[in-house]
């Protein structure tokens, strides 16, 4: 029989605390992830930059012309002083829109319709310029026909760089066009776009028609009123005033009154805080008139009566007499110079175009007879 030999005795069970396995499992995974996921991955740094290299030439030349209008460009506010039975008035804010330097003697142009509540109540105007600094400014004039106004502030002179100022019946669909304001109140924004349209007519705040009218696609939202349109020679072209939108805001549509209106306009305004209204002494109605035009089949502003001593009596213009057989119709108005007018308000618009002294030529319809007569302009109040 073989000798019985006991199995040997196995080395005593050791038991590892459960916080020796839990680092154990985790120097084990933190081992596993470096192999699999970060095995060669090199420290995580700024990526190098790229050389940006020379702009563009038309972007040099937007940037260019931003630095020199900018400045030019203010933001402006009302508000109206009210008194709610206290010792205490209080402003209460009324609007904001833009505006431009005219000249160095503190000269701003903006929208009539944005200085509505200084011309309505007991309301105020503040300007802020490009550097931020305010100043409260005084209401020179109006011209509320044209949607225009000039308020004046009192600031150093070296604050008061005028735009250059350039025309606009040389304007051409498609030209860039630049537009510099305050939509929403964020100021010293500059809109690019272009000429979308020429010859435009829109109405005022006084519902009489402003005519040859830039449409641009250049963003014009509310607060842009009042401000800047440019040319790409950074010359004032057109006073951004209106836009066209179901919204209220862009909508790519976007209105300018030409700045030959504006140069026509603001000085008056300046000189004597107003616009000379032009007449030759016919006296229009857009209610009777068109209703006599129709029925005898023609186009034009019928003359329902002339002032005496006016031009219009000088150059022998005919009104419209009351018989005992009916009405003789009076001269119908057809065309100034080579201005086509339909109603008495495109007559009154067309003639506000020119100077005191300036001689027109009236294409008028009498009877079956079409003939040209001219007659002086004169002002109103002469």
């Amino acid at each position: 029989m073989d000798p019985y030999y006991p199995p040997p005795a196995l080395p005593p069970r050791r038991n590892f605390s459960p916080l020796i396995t839990l680092l154990l499992i985790g120097i084990a995974a933190l081992l596993v992830w470096r192999f699999f996921f970060n095995h060669g991955t090199p420290a995580i740094d700024p990526r190098p930059i790229a050389p940006r290299g020379d702009l563009a030439a038309d972007e040099q030349a937007t940037i260019d012309l931003f630095k020199e209008a900018s400045p030019s460009v203010v933001f402006i506010t009302t508000a109206a002083r009210v008194d709610f039975w206290t010792r205490n008035a209080q402003e209460i804010p009324q609007g904001t829109g833009s505006g431009f330097i005219w000249d160095d003697a503190g000269h701003i142009v903006t929208n009539f319709h944005v200085v509505l509540p200084v011309v309505q109540a007991n309301a105020s105007a503040t300007v802020t310029l490009s550097d931020h600094s305010t100043y409260r400014a005084d209401l020179v004039g109006v011209s509320p026909d044209n949607d225009l106004a000039v308020i004046r502030i009192r600031a150093p002179k070296e604050k008061l760089p005028p735009l250059r100022v350039g025309t606009s019946n040389d304007l051409q669909v498609g030209q860039k066009v630049f537009a510099i304001g305050d939509p929403f109140g964020l100021d010293q924004t500059l809109t690019t776009g272009i000429v979308s349209a020429l010859g435009r007519t829109i109405r005022s705040v006084t519902d009489r028609p402003i005519e040859d009218v830039i449409q641009t696609d250049a963003a014009i939202n509310p607060g842009n009123s009042g401000g800047p349109l440019l040319d790409s020679w950074r010359r004032l072209i057109g006073v951004n005033t209106a836009i066209y939108s179901p919204s209220g805001a862009y909508a790519g549509i976007g209105f300018a009154i030409p700045v030959d209106t504006v140069q026509r306009v603001v000085p008056q305004i300046i000189r004597t805080g107003r616009v000379a209204s032009m007449t030759i002494g016919v006296i229009l109605n857009d209610r009777i008139g068109p209703r006599i035009t129709r029925q005898l089949g023609v186009e034009g502003v019928l003359i329902l009566d002339i002032l005496p001593n006016s031009p219009a009596a000088s150059a022998g213009l005919r009104r419209t007499e009351r018989t005992r057989d009916g009405i003789v119709p009076g001269d119908i108005i057809q065309k100034i110079d080579n201005k086509t007018v339909k109603s008495a308000a495109e007559f009154e618009t067309t003639l506000q175009r020119y100077h005191p002294g300036d001689t027109i030529t009236l294409t008028i319809r009498r009877g079956n007879q079409t003939m040209q007569i001219p007659v002086k302009v004169q002002a109103a109040t002469e």
